[in-house]
């Protein structure tokens, strides 16, 4: 039950955003020394600085050897955006929904493309939709972790092996935190700015054979916006998979993004970063399993994610209210644990239930976590006693 004193230990770190994140455990302004700033992102130290980017992804990331990585301009969303605009149409598609971000790209395909097959697979938030309807012989746009509602696919065994259509993943909140079947995912698409804790503006593509395949034999009827176009005369742009963007790339951020990268594989690669949002997730897990007035947006616990951790109210008080006074008591515990700096940006999005969005990524300190509760806990018993007393 929440307790009515006020805790004393707060979060080292209130930083609890599920974008931008905050910056990896002893990141300072320092680790930008070696920036190449001033510096063309066409000189050799630029072209260095950007393919180090693109191998310790590889790396880090375990991405096979035949798949391609690229970095591309206007975030995640601008590299899901390329890959639609420029593989969708010569097969039905499917677009799989559960939350805000992936039903923009339900409003792509739906409304901006002009494709001629298209079925929408959608679910309301806190439920997968019925992804076991997808047969392999249509391309496919999903999201592994849907980071408005804290809902993920537990794996991709949906996906048949021996498809014929392409898989377009937007993987920005489950990359560096969540295992991909890369065998089953022919377009895999994140930002800096999520599990990385990076700066706005940057999105990575990372894109199987058979994507290429898919660019190399077939060529939209709608225009192809310059920064969408990844082949040359019917050929894959090989020098923008080795680190020749399309447009100009900030040198800062990509220095930044190479600490970041370099920090995960020196404490040990990709498990290690899995394995710390497991934890962090587990604390909050056990919270809200001991706790009456709060639950798992997420109703199945095999679909919860472990980055962006997405909270509701439950107590009968708050949801017995209008739809706008739950939202402005959620609020109200956003408010008043923000002034305490106990913990900044951590509401739920504005089309979710009332609750919060608690980022838990490796990125994140258990210890914060584990001192974020009891707060939790004495905010809402703060707000429920005034409700009480209105």
């Amino acid at each position: 039950m929440a307790i009515a004193k006020k805790p004393t230990a707060r979060p080292v770190d209130p930083r609890f955003s599920a974008g931008p994140t905050k910056k990896r455990p002893g990141w300072s302004l320092e680790v930008l020394q070696g920036a190449a700033l001033g510096r063309s992102h066409r000189s050799n130290l630029g072209k260095e600085k950007l393919k180090e980017v693109i191998d310790l992804t590889r790396e880090v990331l375990e991405v096979p050897a035949d798949y391609k990585i690229a970095i591309v301009p206007a975030s995640d969303t601008g590299a899901v955006e390329m890959a639609m605009w420029s593989m969708l149409g010569p097969r039905g598609v499917d677009v799989a929904a559960w939350e805000n971000f992936g039903n923009a790209w339900i409003t792509d395909a739906k409304n901006q493309l002009p494709l001629e097959d298209l079925r929408i697979l959608e679910a309301d938030y806190g439920k997968l939709p019925p992804l076991d309807l997808y047969t392999g012989d249509r391309d496919l746009v999903f999201t592994w972790n849907g980071t408005t509602a804290g809902v993920r696919v537990p794996n991709a065994d949906f996906i048949p092996d021996n498809r014929e259509g392409i898989t377009i993943c937007d993987a920005t909140s489950a990359v560096f935190a969540q295992q991909l079947d890369w065998k089953k995912l022919d377009v895999v698409t994140y930002s800096w700015q999520k599990n990385m804790g990076g700066e706005a503006a940057h999105g990575m593509i990372i894109i199987s054979p058979h994507a290429v395949e898919r660019l190399e034999s077939y060529t939209p009827p709608w225009p192809l916006p310059k920064i969408f176009r990844m082949t040359s005369k019917g050929k894959i742009n090989e020098a923008l998979f080795e680190g020749s963007t399309i447009n100009t790339p900030s040198l800062l951020c990509v220095e930044d993004h190479l600490d970041a990268l370099k920090w995960v594989k020196g404490n040990g690669g990709l498990q290690f970063m899995h394995d710390r949002a497991d934890a962090n997730a587990e604390v909050l897990y056990n919270w809200i399993n001991k706790t009456d007035w709060i639950a798992n947006l997420a109703e199945k616990e095999i679909e919860r994610s472990n980055t962006g951790v997405c909270l509701k109210i439950v107590d009968p008080k708050i949801t017995s209210l209008p739809k706008e006074q739950q939202a402005a008591f959620a609020k109200s515990i956003v408010k008043l644990l923000g002034d305490e700096n106990v913990a900044l940006d951590f509401g739920s999005y504005k089309t979710a239930p009332a609750g919060f969005r608690i980022w838990a990524s490796g990125l994140i300190e258990k210890s914060d976590i584990e001192a974020l509760i009891p707060w939790l806990d004495w905010a809402y018993n703060t707000k429920i006693q005034e409700v009480q007393n209105a």
